[in-house]
C-alpha cells in the first residue's frame, strides 16, 4: 500500500503544479504525507456532499479539479462551509489533492476528455503551449466529428453525451449549419472567441457563455455556439484521471481502488422553460 506522499508524487507527474496559471490554486490542501492510501475518489467540485460522499467510500484522497481556497483564506473554521469541508475531512483521515488549470492543458488533459465523451476526434490543442516541443499539450482541443451534422442534430448529440444537468445544452446559430469540425473547452470558455476564430471551425462548445460575447461572436458570422453546463463539460476529466491513476496503481503494484463520483453538483437545480406568451409585443401584435 502506498503512502499519500508516493501517490501526490504521481500525480503532479501527471499534472506538474508549475503549469498551472499563475492566479490558481492546485495541489495538497490537506493530508497527512505519511498516511496510508488505499481508496481514491475522484470529483470536480470540493464540497460538502463530496466530502461527505469521501467518508461514505472510505476514502484517504479525494482529487478534485476546482480548487478549495482559489482566492486564499484567513480561516478554516468549521462555521464556514469551506472550512466544513476541511474539518469533514482532517476529522476521518482523507486528503484533499486540486488539478485545475495544470489539468486543463495536460496531455491528456480536461478537454481531451470532453472530446471522448462526445466521440470527437482530437486534432490538437486549440491554444498551444509553447514549451511543449511535441504540440499536444494546452488548453482546448480542435476536433472533428464522426460525421458531418447539422447544428440541430449536434446539439441534442452532445446533450445526450454529456452529464445530464438542469442546463442541458444552450445552441446559437442556424439550425441547418453543417458541422464537421468544432473546438471544446472544459469549464469557461468565453475568453477563447479570437482563438476558437482563428481555427476556422464550425462550432465551438464551452460553458458559462456570457451575453456579451457570445452576442459579439455570433455576429461576427463565427461558429456556431454551444454552451453546455460548466460541471458537465469538466466531469468526464474525472473518469480519465481516475484510469490514469489505476495503470499508476498496476504498474506499481499499489492495488489502490479508484472511484469517480456520480453525484451532480452543478449549482442549477431546475429549468423553468419560457412561455411564448411573454414574448414582448409591438403595437401590431407582432413580436419585437
Amino acid at each position: 500500500m502506498p503512502v499519500l506522499s508516493e501517490v501526490l508524487a504521481a500525480l503532479d507527474a501527471l499534472w506538474p503544479p508549475e503549469r498551472a496559471a499563475s492566479w490558481d490554486a492546485v495541489g495538497t490542501v490537506c493530508g497527512d504525507p505519511d498516511a496510508g492510501v488505499r481508496r481514491v475518489l475522484f470529483a470536480v467540485d470540493p464540497v460538502q456532499e463530496i466530502a461527505d460522499e469521501a467518508v461514505r467510500l472510505g476514502a484517504d484522497l479525494l482529487v478534485t479539479h476546482h480548487p478549495l481556497y482559489l482566492r486564499g483564506t484567513t480561516t478554516v473554521a468549521a462555521g464556514t462551509f469551506k472550512g466544513r469541508v476541511v474539518h469533514t475531512l482532517i476529522k476521518n483521515d482523507i486528503a484533499l489533492h486540486v488539478a485545475h488549470t495544470n489539468a486543463d492543458t495536460a496531455d491528456p488533459g480536461v478537454s481531451d476528455a470532453l472530446a471522448g465523451a462526445l466521440d470527437l476526434r482530437v486534432l490538437g490543442p486549440l491554444v498551444p503551449d509553447a514549451t511543449d516541443t511535441h504540440g499536444r499539450r494546452g488548453l482546448g482541443r480542435v476536433c472533428e466529428l464522426p460525421h458531418p451534422m447539422t447544428l440541430a442534430e449536434f446539439g441534442p448529440y452532445a446533450a445526450a453525451r454529456l452529464p445530464a444537468t438542469a442546463q442541458g445544452v444552450r445552441i446559437a446559430g442556424d439550425g441547418d449549419r453543417t458541422i464537421r469540425t468544432v473546438a471544446v473547452s472544459g469549464g469557461s470558455g468565453d475568453s477563447l472567441f479570437d482563438d476558437v476564430r482563428a481555427a476556422g471551425v464550425d462550432a465551438f462548445l464551452t460553458a458559462d457563455l456570457r451575453h456579451h460575447p457570445a452576442s459579439e461572436a455570433t455576429q461576427r458570422s463565427g461558429p456556431a455556439l454551444l454552451d453546455a453546463a460548466h460541471w458537465a463539460t469538466e466531469w468526464p476529466w474525472c473518469e480519465q484521471a481516475a484510469a490514469q491513476l489505476d495503470e499508476i496503481s498496476d504498474r506499481h503494484g499499489w492495488n489502490l481502488r479508484t472511484h469517480v463520483s456520480r453525484t451532480v453538483t452543478d449549482p442549477w437545480t431546475a429549468h423553468a422553460a419560457s412561455d411564448a406568451r411573454t414574448t414582448p409585443t409591438n403595437t401590431t401584435g407582432a413580436p419585437r
